[in-house]
């Protein structure tokens, strides 16, 4: 129950609706406790003296008090219920907040499925108690209470000996409870496992397709689906027993309440009156002692949702602003050093980036190239501090980087990476999504210099087509265009391209730069890529290999030294007449 301590801001923040439910649910409670009372003086009095007259007194009494009744268990659902909707509202936008602010790793080793489980299920659990759980145990507890204080007062033997079998529910409640919660975490748990299949389905359908695999992934699902339908079923089978047995002991109470309380009305130690209220007191405690099981149900079912939740709220983003951040930085110019930089990935024995020392000026452009997986992208990625250095340090104008806020830092660098993700919203939506309110002509401006405007005309509704889910209508070469456009119109001090050009053919990426050109010549340029062709006209090539830089210098410079920049130059400029022949 622990889990469900962190709900305790939430309840705070509406304890005046809250609170006004409560009046509701004692005043519902006390008009509703009225009616046996009035039925018990209509037999009693209608013995005396039937006539017509005080059988519709008596009538229009009992109507009366369940109207009131009634009406105030309106409220009562139109205050906890109410409130329970803004907590769940709450709730879930904390919880996308916080998932915002969580680093790589924490996707790196969390499914997207699970995370939509945790969204939906167990937010919806946790609403559950938070609703009906409280409006329930609250309803629950002070009708028991008023119901057995009146019981009392009419005949406290006869009260006693009913209640007798009673404790037992506590006993049965507080067995099956444990019973529940471990089901429903089982239960939680596969849910996950159903979205996450689901998910990677969905997204890879086309994969599945080409590889003929529709019936092996349908097979894959049904076993999911079977064995969440498996644990469900446990869980039904002992929630099943509950309700049983509760009406078994409330039925007991009724036995002793007939033969007692009989026998006292022939001896006249009570009226008929009176053990027909009572009677009717024992059927309305019925309702109680079952939603007792059930409350305890929804707490058990919530605790387990909620403990889930809380492994992720408890989980800290890795990068944050810390003590040393200097909030009065605003701007950055772009002049970026790398000292003595070394990067090892977490739980990894190597370093992927060793000794790595850099200076790129304010304005200049850098070109990154080197084999596959010689740590180009890692390199750039500690930039906008994606990943934090391991060792040594990396300043922009002067400026540790730890110092900047990450905010700062951040809305400073145009970042086009490897893998393009494009929403599934419009190509303006996307092209405009790194700014707020980006004008028309800037999106045109920028989609031209990124050589997709020409693309954009063709669609049926130009920039408002929507692409589908994560630009699926659109080729490889379209999407990296369409990214590179996003990154432009956010107008950086810093832009990163890393291999933004592989999809599209060289006639074509060579129309890029030259109209990146002009728009660069301000920015301080980082192009990583693995032709020679994209980063011959930067002021300065680094050559990366396992993790340090090898080479370094302008593409006459290093062509002349017959390194590894030379090779790659010389087997592409091959390639290239093969292509031609």
């Amino acid at each position: 129950m622990d889990s469900l301590y962190r709900l305790k801001t939430y309840l705070r923040r509406h304890r005046w609706l809250l609170a006004t439910g409560f009046l509701a649910i004692v005043l519902s409670n006390a008009f509703e406790v009225l009616v046996p009372l009035i039925i018990r003086e209509a037999v009693d009095g209608l013995q005396e003296d039937a006539n017509m007259q005080q059988f519709f007194t008596y009538g229009a009494m009992v109507i009366g008090v369940t109207a009131l009744s009634g009406l105030f268990s309106f409220f009562t659902r139109q205050t906890i219920i109410v409130a329970s909707r803004k907590m769940e509202f709450e709730l879930r936008n904390d919880f996308y907040a916080h998932l915002q602010k969580l680093s790589d790793s924490f996707y790196n080793n969390t499914t997207t499925g699970d995370l939509m489980a945790h969204t939906t299920n167990d937010i919806n659990q946790v609403r559950n108690f938070l609703g009906p759980g409280i409006m329930y145990s609250t309803s629950t507890f002070i009708g028991f209470v008023i119901i057995l204080g009146i019981m009392l007062s009419i005949n406290w033997t006869l009260t006693l000996l009913a209640l007798l079998p009673l404790p037992l529910i506590s006993l049965i409640v507080f067995y099956i409870g444990g019973i529940v919660h471990k089901k429903t975490i089982r239960i939680q748990e596969q849910f996950s496992n159903i979205t996450s299949r689901a998910q990677e389905n969905l997204s890879g359908i086309r994969v599945i397709k080409a590889f003929t695999r529709e019936q092996y992934e349908i097979d894959q699902f049904n076993d999911l689906g079977k064995e969440y339908y498996r644990r469900n079923m446990g869980l039904i089978r002992v929630q099943s027993f509950t309700r049983p047995v509760l009406y078994l002991l409330v039925g007991i109470s009724l036995i002793i309440v007939l033969w007692y309380g009989g026998f006292s009305v022939i001896d006249g130690r009570m009226t008929l009156g009176d053990v027909t209220a009572m009677m009717i007191y024992l059927g309305m405690l019925i309702w109680p002692m079952i939603a007792f099981g059930w409350v305890f149900n929804i707490i058990q079912r919530a605790a387990a949702s909620m403990g889930r939740l809380n492994k992720i709220f408890d989980t800290q983003p890795e990068i944050v602003d810390g003590p040393e951040t200097d909030y009065s930085i605003k701007e950055l110019r772009g002049h970026i050093t790398f000292k003595n930089v070394t990067f090892t990935y977490p739980g990894a024995n190597d370093p992927v980036l060793m000794n790595i020392n850099l200076d790129i000026p304010a304005g200049k452009t850098a070109g990154v190239i080197g084999f596959t997986g010689s740590g180009k992208s890692t390199l750039v990625s500690l930039i906008p501090r994606l990943r934090d250095i391991t060792i040594g340090d990396i300043l922009i104008d002067g400026c540790p980087i730890k110092r900047i806020p990450i905010s700062i830092l951040r809305s400073h660098i145009g970042y086009v990476p490897q893998e393009t993700f494009l929403f599934s919203e419009s190509i303006r939506e996307n092209i405009a999504f790194g700014k707020d309110g980006t004008e028309k002509h800037l999106v045109e401006r920028v989609s031209d210099i990124a050589h997709l405007s020409g693309d954009v005309e063709d669609f049926p509704r130009k920039y408002d087509t929507i692409i589908g889910e994560r630009g699926i209508t659109l080729s490889g070469g379209q999407k990296q265009r369409a990214s590179l456009a996003r990154a432009l119109a956010r107008d950086p001090r810093i832009l990163i391209l890393d291999d933004a050009f592989s999809a599209v053919d060289t006639y074509t990426e060579e129309s890029i730069l030259s109209r990146l050109r002009d728009e660069i010549r301000e920015r301080t340029t980082i192009l990583i890529s693995h032709r020679i062709s994209t980063v011959k006209q930067a002021d300065d090539i680094i050559v990366l290999d396992n993790g340090a830089i090898v080479e370094r210098g302008t593409h006459e410079e290093l062509v002349e030294r017959d390194g590894i920049y030379a090779g790659l130059h010389q087997k592409q400029l091959l390639e290239k007449e093969l292509e031609e022949m």
